[in-house]
């Protein structure tokens, strides 16, 4: 299986490149900057070198040519302004989706955020809002294509630990934290579990082991 990783040199990016690779996957990270390609190499994910920002879906499908799958986990970052978070959270989500949909790619994971909402209101942190806003509308934007067998994946607060292997999973949960690396195997698991396509699924830290919580998603069939 081949799976296409836009913001391929993230951090849950490249945790979820290791795991593909170790199960004899054909892993692929698409990234901005040439010096970022030997750790891409080191995952044993191929690298894909394109500027979202400044590419179009065209340019963009060629990438993706003999895929299986996409997986949304490109960020502006927290140190990025407003700005940012639209051309990047938002923009390059739809423009991920219209290059897979030219490529006739079917399987798009997205990496969003809970409380991701087009309409969100924060006003102590508009950068923070902005964010939100710019992730809930990408994951609108997305869920919204007829020709994409989508899941949505709204993380709680990221965390570095080592990851524990146990996880809630399900359309709403409490806030919490989690580990990117369950992250990374979450989505690893949800590759592989077509009935997860049409859900967004919220995840937080649990006590349900990561394979058992994605094939009891709501709408799997099993």
């Amino acid at each position: 299986m081949r799976t296409v990783i836009a913001g391929g040199h993230g951090q849950i990016a490249l945790r979820l490149e290791r795991l593909l690779a170790a199960r004899g996957e054909r892993p692929a990270g698409i990234i901005r900057r040439p010096e970022q390609a030997r750790d891409l190499v080191d995952a044993g994910a191929e690298p894909l070198l394109l500027d979202l920002e400044a590419a179009t879906a065209t340019q963009l499908a060629g990438l993706l040519t003999g895929a299986d799958a996409v997986v949304f986990a490109a960020g502006a970052g927290p140190g990025s302004g407003a700005a940012r978070k639209n051309t990047v959270d938002r923009d390059a989500a739809v423009l991920l989706a219209d290059a897979a949909e030219l490529a006739g790619i079917r399987r798009y994971l997205m990496v969003s955020a809970m409380a991701a909402d087009a309409a969100a209101h924060h006003p102590a942190d508009k950068v923070f809002e902005t964010y939100l806003r710019a992730k809930g509308a990408a994951d609108d934007a997305v869920r919204a294509r007829t020709g994409l067998d989508w899941t949505v994946l709204r993380p709680g607060r990221l965390t570095d630990g080592p990851g524990t292997g146990l996880v809630r999973l399900a359309p709403s949960v409490d806030r919490g934290a989690v580990d990117r690396a369950d992250v990374a195997a979450v989505l690893a698991a949800l590759l592989h579990e077509p009935g997860t396509a049409g859900l967004t699924l919220e995840l937080v830290s649990g006590n349900v082991a990561v394979e058992e919580a994605v094939a009891a998603a709501p709408g799997h069939d099993g």
